[in-house]
């Protein structure tokens, strides 16, 4: 009885130990490895423990032999995975620390893109390597896409309730997926790397439901920080310069009791002057999302055009502005009156053409 113990006993620790950083019979390559690629907002000081909070960040490398594992921080939260282009599919990183993206392929080099769904700035993911067969290696991944875009948004641009069934749905991190958001949508259809800057509930000058007089932290405080709500942590915006950013801010300003129209546009006026002043070249678009009616439908788009018009003046011509439908719930809703899935796909077939024909792409 007492050797069946031991056994049992070693069985689970070995288990254990596998759970939390060890895969058997494979190869362990770290983030440093310079065949693994990143797109996003990444905090890597810690050059083996990369740690990022916004969604749409995407780790990218090519691989040879018949498997792919992931490691990252327990709780680091959804991903979805992408193998040799096929469909995508969603794992997380909730209850282990190693996950299986791919196995029995036919051994060769094949390739692997796994990006971030959702909103980590409570659970701080970190990525800390990928496993392959013994003996077998990582390899370049296919080239990043040579357009860039910057996305900066709200719970809209995070992809906020997409995978929930009804309006009725309240948030959970399982039905929010950025990979289905206009934005990914969009970003895909031009074939153009996508860096988000996005926050459920986040405004210009005004969170959700907050004080008409205006919120101390909003996207103008966090828009410079690597890391949200971390001002230990600053972005380097030279590490990545877009060719375009869309700014699809407004609907949490004008929430409830509405938003104080001079604020807004001061809030609108000063992230302009933050994204111009680090991106000279980039053609900026403010869009207005799809959430919006009545008042405040009206006071965002009056503060936009102002915004746009104000740029103009200061003899900025590359400002521009663009109106997404209403959503009417013909398309359904997703979690808290969200845009549904079907309604991010309007969305991207409405914005796709429009930034097509302005960027000549």
């Amino acid at each position: 009885m007492k050797i069946v113990a031991i056994l049992l006993i070693s069985l689970f620790i070995s288990q254990c130990a596998n759970s939390q950083g060890k895969s058997t019979n494979k190869s362990l390559f770290h983030p440093t490895d310079k065949n693994i690629q990143y797109i996003g907002r990444i905090e890597d000081s810690d050059p083996d423990h990369p740690v990022f909070t916004y969604p749409g960040v995407q780790i990218r490398t090519g691989f040879t032999g018949t498997s792919l594992e992931m490691m990252c921080k327990l709780h680091s939260g959804y991903f979805m995975a992408e193998i040799d282009g096929g469909e995508p599919f969603k794992v997380s990183f909730l209850g282990n620390t190693i996950v299986k993206l791919a196995s029995g392929l036919k051994d060769g080099t094949h390739q692997a893109i796994v990006t971030y769904i959702g909103e980590g700035y409570e659970t701080l993911p970190e990525f800390h390597g990928f496993f392959v067969d013994k003996g077998k290696t990582l390899a370049p991944a296919t080239p990043l896409p040579t357009h860039k875009i910057e996305f900066i948004g709200n719970s809209i641009t995070c992809g906020y309730g997409i995978e929930s069934k009804s309006e009725a749905e309240h948030y959970e991190d399982k039905t929010a997926n950025f990979y289905y958001t206009y934005a990914a949508r969009t970003a895909r259809n031009l074939n153009a790397q996508a860096v988000v800057v996005a926050r459920s509930g986040i405004g210009v000058y005004r969170s959700y439901n907050g004080p008409r007089t205006g919120d101390k932290v909003t996207m103008n405080t966090e828009y410079p920080n690597t890391l949200l709500y971390n001002d230990k942590y600053k972005w380097d915006f030279s590490r990545y310069t877009p060719d375009l950013v869309c700014i699809n801010l407004g609907t949490n300003d004008t929430s409830t009791i509405g938003a104080d129209s001079l604020l807004l546009l001061n809030g609108f006026k000063k992230l302009y002057h933050q994204v111009r002043s680090h991106y000279p070249k980039a053609k900026i678009v403010f869009l207005c999302g799809c959430m919006m009616s009545g008042d405040q439908l009206r006071s965002a788009q009056q503060a936009l055009e102002t915004t746009t018009e104000y740029a103009h003046q200061q003899g900025d011509s590359e400002v521009y502005r663009f109106d997404f439908t209403p959503h009417d719930g013909s398309l359904g809703y997703g979690g808290d009156w969200h845009p549904s899935m079907r309604q991010h796909e309007k969305m991207a077939n409405e914005l796709t053409p429009f930034l097509k024909q302005l960027m000549k792409w």
